[in-house]
């Protein structure tokens, strides 16, 4: 018997805690282990998804992280483990998954996820080492998925982070944005930023033709590669590198990725992290890598995809609520246009190193 699991995460209530109770008996030994709950941590305050649990099973600790998913994100993640990753062989590399369980009314289901510890990239003290054992796994993804007979199947369950996110993002945040009636403090936001997703629209044939000429083949993307969600892990075999919160899987170009991924690096760290990707991209699937300026572009017009994406849901906020809050982030959002700036440096015209 495990001590307090009949009230694990009681405090905070969640739905379908009796099933997620079960599933983690079940992972913890069932019903012949003894221990008890030690701690539980939410990781996520302001939502409320993410929990760290710790017990004490027979007389050893144990960790693990439990997390509630939409259940079309919770089905997609579970296919990403046991069927997507295995595929290439790069199961080892998720996300750890250990068991899943779905609410009884269908509005979301439980992932058990093996607990990796406090081994998040940090880019704020950065170690090479590290960096580059990231930027070589993103690397392997990408060229083990490129034209891969089951990009069908994660286009389908997953998404579509090509051209054509850049497109229905600008699309629908000229939808949003052209139904507000802004009240004069807020016109010329409203105008400025119209007008930038105008002119978004206007360069679709060319970012379209440049993604077509330059973005390589399609592939399967993590589609969030922010720092906090790669994790390399000191071992007696060497550093482990694991991808976890696979919320965004899709299919597109390795550009979107690689974009996600640079921005969250010092921009004098940068261009070693390219050469690091191409040499590896080269090495194992005879990639070239673009240009610098067309590396930029191909970057831009991921980044405006995301931007445009953004400004879509503080609109519909405003238009069909009223939201108070709506203005304030359309503001921010629009400072992000005014801050972006080419992720690789310029005065670097050489093409990347791929030797």
């Amino acid at each position: 018997m495990i001590d307090g699991l009949d009230n694990v995460l009681e405090s905070y209530g969640q739905p379908g805690l009796t099933e997620l109770r079960r599933l983690l008996e079940e992972l913890l030994g069932g019903r012949e282990a003894e221990g008890h709950v030690l701690d539980q941590q939410a990781l996520q305050p302001r939502s409320f998804r993410v929990f760290r649990l710790q017990f004490l099973i027979n007389g050893g600790a144990r960790q693990v992280i439990v997390k509630r998913l939409r259940p079309e994100i919770a089905q997609c993640c579970e296919l990403l483990d046991r069927r997507w990753l295995p595929a290439v062989g790069m199961r080892e590399h998720g996300p750890a998954l250990l068991g899943s369980v779905a609410e009884p009314s269908g509005n979301c289901a439980w992932h058990v996820y093996d607990d990796l510890g406090h081994c998040e990239l940090d880019t704020n003290q950065l170690n090479r080492e590290h960096i580059r054992a990231a930027i070589e796994l993103i690397a392997r993804l990408h060229t083990r998925f490129a034209c891969h007979p089951l990009l069908g199947e994660v286009r389908l369950h997953g998404g579509d982070l090509g051209i054509h996110f850049y497109e229905t993002n600008v699309r629908d945040a000229i939808y949003a944005l052209s139904r507000l009636q802004p009240t004069a403090p807020q016109t010329e936001l409203h105008r400025r930023l119209l007008q930038r997703l105008y002119d978004l629209r206007r360069e679709l044939p060319q970012r379209a033709q440049a993604l077509e000429e330059l973005g390589g083949p399609e592939t399967l993307l993590h589609g969030d590669l922010w720092a906090i969600n790669i994790f390399v892990i000191p071992t007696t075999h060497g550093l482990h590198t694991r991808l976890i919160d696979w919320d965004h899987v899709a299919v597109g170009p390795a550009s979107y990725d690689l974009s996600t991924f640079l921005l969250r690096l010092p921009p004098q760290e940068r261009a070693w992290v390219v050469s690091a990707y191409g040499n590896e991209t080269s090495r194992a699937a005879g990639w070239t890598l673009p240009s610098t300026p067309e590396l930029n572009f191909l970057f831009e017009t991921a980044e405006y995809a995301r931007i445009a994406n953004r400004i879509i849901w503080p609109a519909i906020a405003l238009v069909q609520d009223r939201a108070p809050w709506g203005w304030d982030t359309l503001a921010e959002i629009e400072q992000w246009f005014e801050n972006l700036k080419p992720v690789l440096p310029w005065e670097n015209k050489a093409r990347a190193a791929v030797t």
